[in-house]
């Protein structure tokens, strides 16, 4: 039996409608190529969190895929719409694709559509497993550090990970370092010093990574991580804008090592400077 939509707020192109709603054509390239961006991040106390940012970054791939900038006038107003028929969300996804187009992968050269959503926040465990998987991330696609929805890759290896009773998947890159997770940015833990890896692997440039980054900027080393280090670290945790700052407890898969104890004390630091950083202002 097919699982339910989540309950949700939707705008498209100008007006709310229901979640099961048809609002889109068929020949929307985000539905024929995955020919879109978007945005995910966390709603609190009716606030998206880190909202310049996010609109930042995808304005930042809708210029890397060739589609034109969203007005950020017409987005907050749209943001605002949602929230307020929905001041209860958890969670707001932001999609801009590059509009309807032929049944292949070249444009139509119509207006693109916007598409704004919001739901429940997602409940993540305290420590989560997460799941090495065999392919790898081409740092050196046309895509890479894109925030795009040609996401087909990512799919087939969280669905690895969860066959494997992991929460998250983690990929190597073609180099054969670590690179990122689905829908994460990796940090281990060597030597008390929490290490990342370069935009240059071919991560995504994480918010919560960034704003890790720069809180922290004299304690996080950003470089190429080899895999055999995984075994030298002493903790692990992922980032993400619905996760802040997770634990990892254990790593499967082409991969494998656990730790007694998640959070470590050096992640349980970052997870509180981070809660500070939420603390002290919903858009830093």
């Amino acid at each position: 039996m097919a699982a339910s939509l989540p309950a949700a707020t939707c705008w498209v192109n100008g007006r709310l409608v229901g979640p099961d709603e048809a609002s889109i054509t068929a020949f929307d390239h985000a539905v024929v190529v995955g020919d879109a961006v978007f945005e995910t991040m966390k709603v609190v106390n009716g606030t998206p969190f880190t909202l310049t940012r996010h609109l930042r970054r995808l304005n930042r791939s809708a210029s890397g895929l060739g589609l034109s900038e969203v007005g950020e006038a017409r987005l907050r107003s749209a943001i605002d719409e949602v929230l307020t028929a929905d001041p209860d969300a958890g969670l707001l996804r932001i999609t801009w694709s590059s509009g309807p187009g032929p049944l292949s992968s070249a444009r139509g050269g119509h207006e693109g559509t916007l598409i704004v959503a919001a739901s429940p926040a997602v409940a993540w465990p305290t420590a989560e497993k997460v799941h090495v998987v065999d392919w790898r991330r081409n740092e050196h696609g046309a895509l890479s550090g894109l925030k795009t929805t040609s996401y087909a890759e990512n799919t087939v290896a969280l669905a690895a990970a969860k066959r494997a009773g992991c929460t998250e998947a983690i990929f190597l890159n073609v180099a054969g370092n670590f690179c990122e997770g689905t829908g994460t940015n990796l940090f281990l833990v060597i030597d008390g010093v929490p290490t990342t890896p370069p935009l240059s692997s071919g991560c995504l440039a994480g918010i919560t990574r960034e704003l890790v980054l720069e809180r922290l900027i004299d304690e996080v080393e950003v470089r190429e991580l080899a895999p055999e280090e995984l075994l030298a670290s002493d903790e692990a945790f992922l980032t993400s804008s619905t996760r802040d700052v997770s634990p990892i407890s254990a790593f499967s898969g082409a991969l494998e090592r656990s730790f007694a104890t998640a959070p470590g004390p050096v992640t349980a630091r970052v997870k509180e400077a981070f809660a500070g950083i939420q603390d002290s202002s919903l858009d830093p």
